[in-house]
């Protein structure tokens, strides 16, 4: 009983602290709400629209107005008309278009005598994105209606309409993609972006807390109230944050998957035990870090550069095993790494904790190890501490 008064302690300590240090209100009840809404709105549309993409149109055929009225029917196409290949090239360097497609005299009749007909496509690769939905989408209409044509071909020579179709497609592709029907990039991007967001505000938070209590010296003041029991101490402190970020996890999962149209299809349950794991996780890794620090500020500025790296690191961004075999290492060590890999699985992909079971033993393993690492740095500091006011008293 007296334990956990004295964690309860701690706990109502903590928000005291909070509530005097504008620097900690402002990341821990502001900043968390603010990022979630703010960059999420970023990728709210999460693809792409009307791409301008211009065609040059030398064979004036059927066929070239037929692919040119195909390609201007999507949706993430906005096709414009220039007379020159000089003027396309000239529009797109002045970022008035992302590309052109330059269809070359004589397409029609080199498809209909089934020789080999040429089409160039264009694009600006320095903004990656759109070039590349554009290649994949004129491929695709390029590829149809060039099977159409040939289909019209065999036909005229007397084969079936079924024969036909063999002969003009001989491979039919049946793609079908999973979780993320339309491929778009926002609905890849946000789930994963919102919890580095929550992650983020919590090492910053946490961390920025611990270093102020060592730059105000008031570490004893807060192991005091669990009479020197750091292991207690660190509960107290820990707890507070626990079940803050626990409720702005419930709120990413509720609100801002509703606002942003994101689909939740796995367990509920599974994903509370995964949250639950993670921010047990952070919650020593934060303190731990922000023991290193004796200035509130340059924890801040320290802990904000993170969140980058971080991002590239865990292999969400960039395939893991991609990446150099160092940078894997380093990437091991941090909770995000098994967290983004079983996450997305539950979340968006509909998988269970026990198909995710190798990150999940990663994940509480790191839990073991920071809180370890947590437990025997504050011991050391509260030792040395013990110290240096042993040796004061001595000298008075």
């Amino acid at each position: 009983m007296k334990s956990f008064s004295g964690i309860l302690s701690v706990f109502f300590r903590e928000l005291k602290l909070i509530g005097r240090d504008h620097s900690l209100l402002l990341t821990l009840l502001i900043a968390p709400l603010l990022y979630l809404f703010f960059y999420g709105s970023i990728y709210s549309y999460k693809e792409e629209e009307r791409v301008k993409l211009v065609v040059v149109d030398d064979d004036q055929t059927g066929l070239s107005r037929l692919l040119t009225q195909q390609i201007n029917n999507l949706q993430m196409v906005d096709v414009l008309f220039e007379p020159s290949v000089d003027r396309a090239q000239h529009l797109m360097y002045e970022g008035g278009c992302q590309g052109y497609l330059y269809i070359d005299k004589g397409l029609e009749q080199k498809v209909l005598s089934l020789h080999q007909g040429n089409v160039v496509l264009a694009v600006n690769a320095a903004r990656f994105l759109p070039s590349s939905d554009i290649v994949a989408s004129v491929t695709t209409i390029c590829l149809t209606v060039s099977a159409g044509v040939r289909m019209q071909y065999f036909e005229m020579k007397g084969l079936t309409e079924q024969t036909s179709l063999k002969e003009a497609m001989p491979v039919s592709l049946d793609y079908r993609p999973m979780f993320n029907e339309r491929s778009s990039y926002g609905a890849f991007l946000l789930p994963g972006l919102l919890m580095l967001i929550l992650q983020q505000t919590l090492l910053l938070g946490l961390g920025e807390s611990v270093a102020a209590e060592r730059m105000k010296k008031t570490l004893p003041e807060w192991f005091s109230n669990t009479n020197g029991n750091i292991f207690q101490g660190i509960i107290g402190k820990g707890a507070f944050y626990f079940f803050l970020f626990a409720c702005y996890a419930l709120f990413v999962l509720t609100i801002n998957f509703s606002v942003f149209h994101l689909t939740l299809t796995g367990s509920v349950w599974a994903l509370a035990f995964l949250i639950a794991v993670f921010l047990l996780a952070l919650i020593p890794m934060a303190m731990w870090i922000g023991s290193f620090f004796k200035s509130q500020l340059l924890c801040l500025q320290i802990m904000a550069f993170s969140s980058y790296p971080f991002f590239l690191i865990t292999g969400y961004s960039w395939p893991f095993r991609m990446l150099p075999v160092f940078v894997q290492v380093v990437s091991s060590l941090l909770p995000t790494t098994p967290f983004m890999q079983a996450y997305i699985s539950v979340a968006q992909q509909g998988g269970t904790l026990g198909d995710n079971i190798a990150a999940v033993i990663h994940l509480l393993g790191l839990m073991a190890l920071f809180s370890f690492l947590c437990f025997w740095r504050f011991r050391w500091l509260m030792g040395k501490s013990s110290g240096v006011f042993k040796k004061r008293l001595k000298i008075v």
